[in-house]
């Protein structure tokens, strides 16, 4: 019999709010936390896009100076999430050699990177940082929060572009089944608001270009999407194996019950639009949680807000789900915090947990009009009381060169 995987806590900074509750009570309200950036390299790079999905709260404003001088922003967000995710679960005393951390990032460290080559170009080799390497590592989040809470059962970082936070929660799922760890701290991180990748993905046509309406960008689903909006932050949630979170008595959220994973094989950027791998994903999550469709009463959707995903989720749910999906309510919570890339998986987790925790699913924001043929029940303008009883709720995250991840949340 699988060992049963239980969330016991969970801790965030995002563009809604500097932590769970703030952002929690954001997504219900249907606030957006994007605006637009004030910084000068928007006019001096002659950026396209002038906007994005910036923390609420500075990790300036929580972590200590030393620790914002030796960590990446990507870090520094993990940081901020993991002590709250770690306060949250209690602060359980855990053998180091039974605890474990696998938080993701898509991008890692692009902050350091190019800070580090600007300093070597104007300045010389020599006044390059000492730490710079470990700073730009894409598992240097994951390392710094293994320091933090003295994880010695592995450390891991998946890189699977925009599914690697959810593919960290899957991870961190297999270590408790196998046996490797009781507990284990999973999440995604990333820190991109930079002007490279704003310039390249605008380059790519991928984000949306509505400056003149920041907080109304990001449309997933809508017949006038144009793309997705950048955003930054990290979530980061505890998980624990039932029995042990049982033992010491610790506060359990919902269960990890299941998790899927596929691989399009069809191109380095866009999904396959046959959504073949996204189905399969789904699919494979519900045969490991071995619930069936009709236990599904929702989804937090990838939704990205661009023209080539969107449609091809949708059909995929649709398959997925069968005529049940026409009784699932699907939140896109990307249309309020903007796509966090290797953060968003895990977010969006966290949204799910809660949404099962409270029976409550998330609006879905700036849908005026849905794009004919999606043949979802969209969650729009207000958020929608989810049923009584046990129930399950999936949680969809894709990603660049065709990563597919679904995981399974159930109520406790």
């Amino acid at each position: 019999m699988a060992t049963t995987v239980v969330v016991t806590g969970l801790g965030t900074t995002s563009p809604l709010g500097g932590d769970v509750a703030s952002t929690w009570e954001g997504a219900l309200a249907g606030r957006s936390g994007v605006r637009p950036l004030e910084n000068d390299w928007v006019e001096r790079y002659e950026l396209p896009v002038s906007f994005a999905g910036q923390l609420a709260v500075p990790a300036a404003e929580v972590l200590t100076r030393p620790e914002t001088r030796r960590m990446d922003p990507s870090a520094q967000y993990a940081m901020v999430a993991a002590r709250e995710a770690w306060a949250d679960a209690g602060s359980p005393e855990v053998d180091g050699e039974r605890l474990g951390v696998v938080v993701a990032s898509g991008i890692g460290g692009v902050w350091t990177m190019l800070d580090a080559w600007d300093t070597i170009q104007a300045k010389g080799a020599r006044r390059v940082m000492p730490l710079t390497v470990p700073m730009l590592m894409p598992n240097s989040p994951a390392a710094y929060v293994s320091l933090e809470v003295g994880a010695r059962a592995g450390v891991h970082t998946p890189v699977s572009a925009c599914a690697s936070g959810a593919e960290a929660v899957a991870y961190g799922v297999e270590m408790i089944r196998s046996g490797r760890a009781d507990i284990v701290v999973v999440g995604g991180t990333e820190a991109a608001i930079h002007p490279m990748p704003l310039a390249s993905f605008a380059k790519m046509r991928a984000l949306s270009t509505r400056n003149d309406d920041p907080a109304g960008a990001s449309r997933p689903y809508d017949v006038t999407r144009d793309g997705f909006v950048m955003g930054e932050g990290s979530g980061v949630l505890v998980l624990e194996s039932a029995e042990h979170a049982a033992a010491r008595g610790a506060r359990v959220y919902a269960e990890i019950a299941g998790v899927g994973l596929s691989s399009d094989a069809y191109d380095i950027a866009p999904p396959d639009p046959s959504g073949r791998g996204q189905e399969l994903a789904m699919r494979a999550a519900l045969r490991d949680a071995d619930v069936s469709d009709r236990d599904v009463v929702h989804v937090n959707a990838h939704a990205t807000s661009t023209p080539a995903g969107d449609g091809v989720e949708a059909a995929a749910m649709r398959r997925g789900l069968g005529g049940e999906a026409d009784h699932v309510a699907v939140s896109a919570t990307k249309s309020m915090t903007g796509h966090l890339l290797g953060g968003a998986g895990a977010l969006e987790t966290i949204f799910t947990v809660l949404a099962v925790r409270d029976r409550v699913a998330p609006p879905t924001i700036n849908v005026t009009e849905l794009e004919p043929g999606i043949d979802i029940d969209l969650v729009r303008g207000t958020p929608r009381p989810l049923p009584g009883g046990q129930i399950a709720a999936l949680n969809n995250a894709f990603g660049f060169g065709g990563h597919n991840v679904a995981l399974v949340v159930r109520s406790v």
